[in-house]
């Protein structure tokens, strides 16, 4: 008989991987009394992390969200290790966070599943690739589950929990608990749809930007400005981009390309150039903007060139796409892009708020024009417009109204 492990069960966590996100993940659950086991290749990179989560406890510390005592206690249970045995012989969940490359992802879930006790949870950060293939190279499939989290793990609240196709409900509901009790906001990805639930929609929304630009309706400088200044969000498209890192962009738009189809054709001779020339954004200073000096400066002056309802109409088709093929529900997606990317509204509420004759409109208007398939409406969209779904203003559309 299998044991089940469930949300109290958990108590030691191995993080495997020590980057950006490993030791940021190890510090959130280090912050809320669990104890920790963080593995990495080497001690170079084990030193570099503690000194990492050492400086954020003081950050947190000195604005005075925890004491230099509680500083003192959380780095206290985090155990350092360059053995895979010493990581994962005791723990109740394993979470890896090692960079996208599927081999490398089922190495790490095998070496996990052979040397764990038999009740260990193992989860995986990814951001695009396949749970259940992971999964699969395990004598556990049923306790392999997708737990991404958002940048920087230690301080965002959204994590995208993801249901492997063989994934237990225990399995699921644990990881959804343990969300809770980190201080995080679960959302759940019904099925191990590439690019999930958030990045799915940000890749559209970089997808329609690299179009535009092509098209040239609006320069770089042009699109993003719009997009803040007129449409509220954080940060530009392209200037987002950037941030992720248009290495990440390039490889993420290409696995959303081969398992989404069309829909997904990115503009590659717009970034591959750009990773070949190692201009890669934020991280090496260089991209579509200038960072040595920080983050850019866009103009105020030039944003209104770009119509930034026609994102918005690409975002509610993706969101569209994902409840037809029963992927995630309304409200998970509207939470996903608000908690995970500081969006102004969710797609779901905008399109119903503004309606969605309208974001058909505009959709239907831009395929006429260019024949993409991003803007080709999803057959669910146009099935609520003739049902007269069109909204808040109707009573009913992605959501029903009072």
């Amino acid at each position: 008989m299998v044991s089940m492990t469930i949300a109290k069960d958990i108590q030691r966590v191995a993080v495997i991987g020590t980057g950006f996100m490993g030791h940021g993940i190890a510090q959130a659950f280090a912050m809320k009394g669990y104890a920790v086991n963080l593995l990495s290749r080497n001690q170079e990179s084990l030193d570099k992390a503690v000194r990492e989560i050492k400086w954020s406890l003081g950050k947190f510390a000195k604005k005075g969200a925890i004491s230099y005592k509680e500083a003192e206690v959380t780095l206290s249970r985090i155990i350092t290790t360059i053995s895979y045995e010493e990581a994962v012989c005791d723990v109740d969940l394993a979470l890896e966070c090692v960079s996208e490359k599927m081999n490398l992802k089922r190495e790490v879930f095998s070496k996990i599943d052979e040397l764990s006790p038999i009740h260990t949870i193992i989860a995986t950060n990814t951001s695009t690739l396949s749970v259940t293939e992971m999964g699969k190279v395990t004598k556990r499939p049923e306790k392999t589950v997708g737990m991404h989290w958002f940048i920087p793990p230690q301080m965002t609240n959204l994590i995208e929990v993801i249901k492997g196709n063989d994934t237990s409900n225990e399995t699921l509901n644990a990881i959804m608990e343990v969300s809770k009790k980190l201080g995080k906001t679960p959302i759940l990805c019904k099925k191990d749809a590439r690019g999930f639930i958030v990045s799915r929609i940000l890749v559209a929304m970089f997808n329609e930007a690299f179009w535009t630009y092509y098209h040239k309706e609006a320069t770089i400088e042009e699109i993003d400005a719009s997009v803040k200044y007129c449409g509220g969000f954080p940060m530009g498209w392209f200037e987002l981009v950037d941030f992720v890192g248009v290495d990440v962009e390039y490889d993420v738009s290409k696995i959303l390309h081969e398992a989404h189809g069309e829909r997904y054709q990115p503009r590659l001779e717009l970034t591959e150039p750009m990773v070949k020339a190692n201009k890669l954004g934020r991280k090496t200073r260089i991209g579509f903007y200038d960072w040595n000096n920080g983050r850019p400066e866009i103009s105020i002056e030039l944003k209104g060139n770009y119509d930034v309802e026609r994102s918005w109409a690409v975002a509610a088709n993706e969101a569209a796409w994902m409840i037809l093929e029963e992927v995630a529900e309304p409200d998970s997606i509207d939470l996903g892009m608000k908690l995970g990317t500081g969006w102004p509204s969710g797609p779901c509420e905008y399109a119903d708020k503004r309606g969605l004759d309208s974001m058909l409109g505009m959709l239907k208007e831009a395929y006429s024009k260019y024949k993409i398939e991003l803007y080709n409406p999803c057959p669910l969209l146009k099935e609520y417009v003739q049902k007269g779904w069109t909204g808040r203003n109707s009573g009913k559309g992605f959501q029903k109204y009072n």
